[in-house]
């Protein structure tokens, strides 16, 4: 079983102690989004996890936990999203220069080719234009060079919550949110995707796209996966993982129990699909309880753990947007 941690929330960066005990006890719950009352436990032991995909912008908090990790034989890599953006977008990041010495030094303590770069998502207004991308994107490389082996990109998702968020933020700004994926806007996507794919050529990079649908193969790059089953395979010797049929359209990620809940990151970035109701997130952080099985509130009784997913979820992650 692979775990993901997680696709909804920033765990490394602000719950990195309950993480940690959820190893220790060796379960946790996950709550379905959509009705709180159906809860489901899943295994953490050893020998019923493959491997875990931590998801972060500040592995931080968990680094020190890691050595621990090690002991108990957990298999694990990072996806690291390291944007350049301002404030508008990511309010309240560390500093760029704390995250990229960050991602340097996880890169060091568990190797390069298991800290995935993110630049996610290539977001196209008139204060980051497709020539500010490319200045930015070369310029991170060269920052990485030696610590990564991967860059995963996506384009903004012009689709429900996440769009409304960032369209408030940008309102009265008199920055112009653009769809890169839009047909009069495909030459500055083609532009971009030549140009990260100059980029990563120059420093010996792979390059995949997150979730797109658009082919740009004649570019060099490939469809990716951020649960990446041949990768896993590569790393930690992983048999073969279905294709998580419960994933948007696009994602090609292998199958994977999500540790984590919407509507709980402080990270508040403006662009955010998993963040989506300022009132919620303000009353699941409340709710948090580091000694608690689930991520935000608690529950009693007695709930099957999982060691395995064979069977599937009733509702599907894409049904959210």
């Amino acid at each position: 079983m692979i775990i993901s941690a997680s696709r909804r929330t920033d765990i490394p960066a602000f719950y990195a102690d309950w993480f940690m005990n959820r190893v220790r006890e060796g379960f946790f719950y996950r709550v379905n989004p959509f009705n709180s009352r159906q809860v489901t436990g899943f295994s953490l032991k050893r020998e019923d996890v493959d491997a875990i995909c931590f998801w972060t912008k500040n592995p931080r908090p968990l680094m020190p936990h890691l050595a621990e990790l090690d002991r108990r034989g957990l298999n694990y890599y990072f996806q690291f999203t390291l944007n350049p953006y301002e404030a508008t977008f990511e309010p309240h990041l560390p500093p760029l220069g704390e995250r990229i010495a960050a991602f340097r030094e996880l890169a060091g303590r568990i190797g390069p080719e298991r800290v995935i770069w993110r630049y996610d998502p290539v977001i196209l207004t008139g204060i980051t234009p497709v020539e500010w991308h490319l200045e930015q994107a070369a310029r991170l490389a060269g920052l990485l060079e030696g610590a990564t082996r991967r860059l995963m990109f996506s384009f903004y998702d012009f689709y429900g919550r996440g769009e409304g968020r960032l369209s408030k933020t940008l309102h009265g700004s008199n920055i112009v949110l653009e769809d890169i994926a839009a047909p009069a806007h495909r030459d500055s996507l083609e532009r971009i995707a030549c140009g990260f794919q100059s980029i990563t050529n120059r420093y010996a990079l792979e390059i995949y796209t997150c979730c797109e649908e658009v082919d740009l193969l004649k570019f060099g790059i490939r469809q990716g996966a951020c649960i990446d089953g041949d990768l896993l395979t590569r790393l930690f010797g992983i048999g073969a993982v279905a294709k998580d049929k419960n994933q948007r359209t696009g994602c090609n990620c292998a199958e994977s129990a999500d540790m984590g809940s919407y509507n709980s990151c402080p990270f508040r970035c403006s662009y955010c699909y998993a963040n989506f109701n300022e009132r919620m997130i303000e009353e699941n952080l409340k709710k948090h309880d580091p000694h608690s099985p689930a991520l935000v509130g608690r529950y009693e009784g007695d709930i099957e753990i999982r060691t395995d997913l064979k069977r599937r979820r009733n509702t599907k992650e894409q049904d959210l947007f």
